[in-house]
């Protein structure tokens, strides 16, 4: 075999090597967004590497196959739906407690099913290999919770809260947060539309979180019109009290004034 033979050959099995190694990363890449999907572009974002991003969402595949996850026993999800019923019920009336509370109800159900919640940033890594979907939400939902622990959330951020953190919810309870005909958790068959359509449900979903944030807004100008009623209420009395004081003032003026005067004579007969 002749010196440029072997050449050839060693130099055709490193273009071999080097388009299977690149079909293989291709197909690594492609299968870490399918399975990441919006995660895997803000990684990239984050990192603007997509080797590094790769790496690290590779990194947490391995170490989430090592966890003890778990699906929940029947019991505790018809636990877990009962309480996040009462939480949308509370929204009515105190809100920002409901999304607060909603909060730490989806921090215990991720314990429950053996995610480690020590570690907030470690938490938000560990669902994104099987949250990625619902990630963003329940990070957007976080922003919302920081905003109304600052004061500065409206009614309507904190509806939108409620969505995100129930999206998350569904999701680790086994039921599809948005769309497809799983079966409901249990306690929730009203969201339930015809044919269980999930769609259905999350707008039926958010049309009464819609109603909620109205009689949440509706129970605040009442309580303000009760305030601006009896605030009004309590400067009428001052003024009628401010003018019976004034009264009593001029008539004793009038009393003084007629001591004043000289009683007046009677004519001589």
């Amino acid at each position: 075999m002749s010196t440029w033979t072997i050449v050839v050959i060693v130099v055709a099995i490193i273009v071999i090597a080097a388009v299977v190694i690149g079909l293989m990363a291709a197909a690594r890449r492609r299968r870490l967004q399918q399975r990441f999907g919006p995660e895997y572009d803000r990684l990239v974002g984050e990192t603007d590497s997509k080797l590094k991003a790769e790496s690290e969402l590779s990194e947490r595949q391995r170490r989430v196959r090592e966890l003890d996850i778990r699906p929940l026993t029947p019991s505790a999800r018809a636990t877990y739906a009962d309480r996040w019923s009462t939480l949308q019920e509370r929204f009515v009336d105190a809100p920002g407690e409901a999304v607060a509370a909603s909060q730490v109800l989806v921090v215990a159900v991720m314990s429950e099913r053996g995610y480690p919640a020590e570690d907030h940033d470690q938490v938000l890594a560990d669902l994104s290999v099987e949250h990625a979907q619902t990630l963003g939400r329940y990070r957007a939902a976080e922003e919302i919770s920081a905003s109304a622990a600052a004061g500065t959330a409206s009614t309507e951020d904190l509806r939108q809260a409620m969505i995100h953190y129930r999206a998350l919810f569904r999701e680790l309870l086994g039921e599809p947060a948005d769309e497809g005909t799983g079966a409901a958790e249990p306690g929730a068959a009203e969201d339930l539309a015809v044919g269980g359509n999930g769609e259905s449900r999350v707008q039926d979903d958010e049309a009464q979180l819609t109603d909620d944030v109205q009689l949440a807004d509706e129970a605040q100008l009442a309580d303000d019109v009760q305030l601006a009623d009896e605030a009004q209420l309590t400067e009428t009395r001052g003024s009628v009290v401010a003018a019976d004081g004034q009264i009593a003032d001029e008539r004793a003026g009038i009393g003084d004034e007629r001591a004043d005067i000289p009683a007046r004579r009677a004519p001589r007969s």
